[in-house]
Order: C-alpha cells, then structure tokens, then sequence
C-alpha cells in the first residue's frame, strides 16, 4: 500500500507540473492537443465539445505530459495560425514553459502550509544525557547500517556520545571514512556498526539521523511565511548538493524513478509528518530540476527564448530541434545508469 501512495504522490507531483504549462498555454489563446497522465495505450479518453484538447489516462498512470500545437521545432509551421506556440510573443512561450517548474513550487508552498497547520512547526529537542535517534533519513547511511528511531548512540569512533553535538563533533570530520559507532535499543547493546559518512555540500561528514521532533502549534500568519520561505530554502540546500556533486564528481546523491519511488515509499512507511515534507521537497527538486539550462529540459528551452529575447531573432528551428534530441538521449541514457544502479543496489 505505502509504495502506491508513494508513486501517487510523484504522479500526482507530475501532474502538478504539466498543469501549469497547460493553463498558461490556454491562458495565452494555444491550442493544446493532448493532456496525458501516464503513457502507453489509452484507457479514457475525453476530449468536450468544442475544445482541441484530448484529455487521457494511459495504461501506465506513472507521470504525465502536455502537447502544445507546433511546439516541436521540427514541426512545419503555419505562420498564421495564431493558435500555434510559436505564433506567439516571446514572452507568452517564455511563461508557458516556466508556468510548469511555478506550478511545483506553488505546490509546494501550499502542501507545507497545509502541513503547518495540521501538524504543527517541527523543533528538535535534544536529551542533554543521552544522543536518541529521532528520525533516520531514506537511504542514508545510517539506515543502510540498520539503525532504527529511538537508537540510543552510545560511542562513535571510540568516543562516548551524549548529545547530538558530540555527535556531529566526531562525525563531520570523518567524512567518507569508515566510522564505528556503538548503539544501544531496548537497553541492549547491539554489535559495532561501521558506518562511512557521506560528504554534505558544506563539506562534513554526516551519517543522516536527527534527534526527535516535537510539532508546536503556529498561527495561519506565520504558517504562511515558513510555507513561502521554506521552497526557497530547499532549493539553496539542493543547488549546493549539486555543486557538491559536481565539485566531487560523484554520482551518489543522483536518484533515479526506482530510487525516489524507494525514498517516498520509505518515507510513507514513516507516516504523514514524514511523507508530507517529502512530496513537498520532490515537488521543488522536479521544479529547479526542469529549469537548469539543459537542452530538452524547460530550462534549456528557456535559453533559446532568452537568446531571442535578446537578440530579437529566432534561433535556427533544425538546430534547436538537434540540440533538444541529443539533451533528451543523454538524459535518458543517466536514467537508464542510476536505474540500473538503483536495482543493482
């Protein structure tokens, strides 16, 4: 049951995006052909009365798209049919395409408000005698290692620990470098875990545990303001995983669909306060995600508008047209690798 409700919420997140593209495509007078959720074969299709767009639920309900009349650059062209995407001004497509990674971070902005107001704002509380595990991350290496909420950490790396400070004190120094750490649940001490730290992007190490959350009541104002500032936030952490990522030439914080359906499957194992946060966080990841300036992404899009926007003339059509090709293969062929390496795994 957990991972339908986990590949629910990334579908729906998908969704989610292709909608702002489709209302701010009929928001500007474009003709959308077709509104897909899933692909393969048709099992609904509706199209109403007078309206160009076929609406269709396909045999595989996994993720969702949007075709926008003469938005291929490959496609021929009628140069007055208004209705076309590329009839319209550059601003008009330059909305269109952003409207879908918008549309993610609104999402995400409402999903956290929503969260706020029935949970509650999280505060870690800290024992001042004891270092308790409060919640361990997806994937993390702490998780791999089978540590569990509610671990007591007793020692890591010969050092007796206390407090999460002590903790992150012996931790984050040792960053990709196989750690001992001794814990204790149910009052038995189990055997050593050795645990290697991954290396954040500030640089330290850390093994993925948080001490325990109490949720303390806000008012509808200062739900909002968290709920605003809090994509913003996520996406400053992930833009310095990426550049860590880069920067380490590693691949490790790259998750593919088996991996983050495994992630949200994991998370709605945890319950609500867990999972609702999560889908919040894949609703900005696929957000920022679509606007990096590669080709076939939004993002990359968004470079040959801007590059008319400036230059006040059209890129070359069979050339866009490549260039999006040869960004859509390359993608497809990481997805492949990090799905290959996920089910390896």
């Amino acid at each position: 049951m957990n991972i339908v409700v986990a590949i629910l919420g990334i579908s729906f997140l998908v969704v989610v995006h292709e909608t702002g593209h489709y209302l701010a495509a009929r928001a500007f007078g474009m003709r959308v052909l077709r509104y897909s959720i899933g692909f393969g074969p048709p099992i609904f299709r509706y199209q109403p009365k007078g309206s160009p767009t076929v609406f269709q639920v396909c045999a595989i309900p996994f993720l969702a798209y949007v075709q926008i009349d003469g938005m291929n650059p490959a496609e021929e062209i009628d140069p007055n049919d208004p209705a076309l995407f590329p009839n319209k001004g550059v601003l008009a497509r330059m909305v269109t395409i952003f409207a879908g990674s918008f549309a993610n971070y609104l999402a995400a902005m409402l999903i956290m408000f929503g969260f706020y107001l029935a949970f509650g704002m999280p505060r870690s509380v800290e024992s001042q005698d004891a270092m308790i595990v409060g919640e361990v991350g997806p994937g993390t290496p702490a998780e791999q290692a089978g540590m569990q909420p509610g671990d007591r950490i007793v020692e890591a790396n010969g050092r007796p620990i206390t407090t999460i400070r002590e903790l992150q004190a012996v931790t984050q120094p040792r960053a990709e470098q196989p750690t001992v750490y001794v814990v204790e649940r149910d009052g038995q001490r189990l055997p050593p875990m050795t645990i290697t730290p991954t290396r954040s992007p500030e640089d330290q190490g850390q093994i993925g545990v948080m001490t325990p959350l109490v949720f303390e009541p806000v008012s509808v104002g200062d739900a909002a303001y968290s709920a605003l500032l809090w994509p913003l936030v996520q996406t400053r952490v992930q833009l310095e995983g990426m550049a860590a990522l880069v920067r380490n030439r590693s691949t490790e914080g790259i998750q593919g669909p088996v991996g983050m359906t495994r992630m949200a499957t994991e998370s709605a194992e945890r319950g609500p306060r867990t999972f609702i946060p999560f889908i919040a966080l894949i609703s900005v990841a696929l957000g920022l995600f679509n606007l990096l300036p590669f080709p076939a992404l939004d993002g990359g899009r968004l470079v040959f508008l801007g590059f008319e926007l400036i230059t006040r003339r059209r890129p070359n059509e069979k050339v866009e047209a490549v260039v999006h090709m040869v960004g859509l293969l390359f993608l497809l062929g990481v997805i492949v690798l990090v799905t290959f390496r996920d089910v390896m795994g």
